[in-house]
């Protein structure tokens, strides 16, 4: 038999889809990237995802893991030659087992992660990684890119969030990691290894999640700021008021702020124009006024020192909401406006302003009149670095300038001390960037790990290596 009558078989016929049904998983969220496949095959359990690594490996076809299909770096997009079966997990959206007296959560790798958080928050817990695309992206997709988010800066990468793993080898295997430990010190850690690897060693089934406790407070600041050095600043300022507590420390230009409002009218920004605004959101777990009084004693003290012009304080859930919107509507409106060539890069938080003042002057040189939407995770260190055309000059023309402007703002960031892929990941988009800022050291470390995962390079190929 073929290779789609054998997964016919095993899966169902509706399951194995082609041509048009096939056609919203051969296309990148961005649109930048579309490829070809064989089919597109819907296991629902990790016994089926084994078994469809298998036949593919004995016919020799290489295999694309997909999970929400949302990912900004091309990882899930299969390539032209239509040799490929896309394996989306999709249909692995079970939760397998919340544990409150561990504070664990165990799901699927299909799971929606708006499912996994709104699960842990009936049992009163706190799942929180959370993102902009939260309502579609997968956990699956989530561990495998090593997502971050608007809360690292307290709770830490995806890969901090993950206890244990379930993960199909390329061999077509089951590893069975789903462990709730917090020290589990024997060996290789192998959890590790599938986390960020994006499909390229194995395909993550399932997953065992740290739960927190839900914060008694919140509280939600937008505040107006003269300079990106008086952000860091106020970084340090509210890292010492308040500690652990503090969940978000966002960071906007002007710009970015602009883009949402032209985009989204119904969105108004509570203050003035400024420079720059940052975000705050502190997470209490004692009370609300003991809550309430350190973020206005905080603020009080910024305002008094000149490192915020301006603050306005959300006085409900609704206008917390709101604050976050602004934020979180950035990259919707950019792609109202049209396509831009985005970075997401991560530089050292005390070097960001020279970043800044440096990649923008050195971009206005090569490119007059080009626009600088930045924003991002200031807590982090990541930074959103995106390059919006100038109006004078076409779409088509400028995009052709992408790896020209790469270079520029690559180049800037490895000379700032940073990484060219802060929490989006590889993918096809950054393969070939990877040979010029990994060490040759490194590149072959990570060769030598494929090699022997995945002897004959079938999963996701020619994604992360170059």
């Amino acid at each position: 038999m073929d290779l789609l009558t054998e997964l016919a078989n095993l899966l169902g016929a509706g399951q194995v889809l082609t041509g048009q049904d096939a056609a919203p998983y051969l296309t990148d969220w961005r649109g930048r990237y579309t490829g070809a496949a064989q089919a597109v095959v819907r296991p629902g359990t990790a016994d089926e995802v084994a078994n469809v690594v298998r036949l593919c490996r004995r016919h020799g076809v290489p295999i694309v893991p997909q999970g929400g299909n949302t990912g900004l770096a091309g990882g899930a997009t299969p390539d032209a030659e239509g040799r490929a079966v896309v394996v989306s997990t999709r249909r692995l959206d079970r939760l397998r087992a919340l544990d409150t007296d561990d504070d664990t959560i165990t799901v699927e790798a299909g799971c929606v992660l708006q499912a996994v958080q709104d699960w842990a928050r009936e049992a009163g817990r706190l799942f929180p990684l959370s993102l902009a695309s939260e309502g579609s992206c997968t956990v699956g997709g989530n561990l495998a890119t090593n997502a971050g988010g608007t809360q690292v800066l307290r709770y830490g990468n995806a890969r901090e969030l993950a206890l244990g793993l379930e993960v199909v080898t390329a061999d077509g295997e089951i590893w069975d990691g789903l462990r709730g430990l917090r020290k589990d010190n024997t060996g290789y850690d192998l959890r590790d290894l599938y986390i960020g690897s994006e499909g390229t060693l194995g395909i993550i089934t399932a997953a065992t999640l740290r739960l927190y406790p839900l914060p008694v407070a919140q509280c939600t600041a937008l505040v107006a700021l003269p300079s990106l050095e008086t952000a860091v600043a106020l970084l340090g300022l509210a890292r010492a008021g308040f500690g652990a507590a503090l969940t978000g420390f966002e960071v906007m230009s002007q710009a970015s702020l602009d883009v949402v409002t032209r985009a989204f009218p119904d969105q108004k920004l509570p203050l003035g124009p400024t420079p720059w605004y940052a975000l705050l959101e502190v997470s209490d777990s004692e009370s609300a006024p003991h809550a309430q009084e350190r973020f206005h004693a905080v603020l009080q003290e910024a305002l008094e020192q000149g490192l915020a012009q301006d603050a306005a304080v959300a006085a409900s859930l609704a206008q917390s909401r709101a604050l976050w919107h602004l934020r979180e509507n950035i990259s919707a409106a950019q792609s109202w406006e049209g396509k831009n060539i985005k970075h997401d890069i991560s530089v050292p938080a005390s070097r960001i302003p020279a970043f800044v003042a440096a990649t923008d002057a050195l971009l206005q040189a090569a490119i007059p009149g080009v626009r600088h939407i930045t924003f991002g995770h200031l807590g982090d260190g990541n930074l959103h670095y995106n390059v919006s055309r100038p109006p004078a000059i076409p779409e088509t023309d400028f995009l052709l300038r992408q790896d020209e402007v790469y270079r520029l703002v690559h180049d800037s960031v490895h000379a700032h001390g940073g990484s060219i892929s802060a929490e989006h990941g590889i993918g096809q988009l950054k393969r070939g960037e990877l040979a010029r800022y990994k060490s040759a050291v490194a590149l072959d470390l990570m060769r030598r790990i494929k090699q022997a995962l995945d002897p004959d390079g079938l999963m996701n190929p020619g994604k992360v290596l170059p």
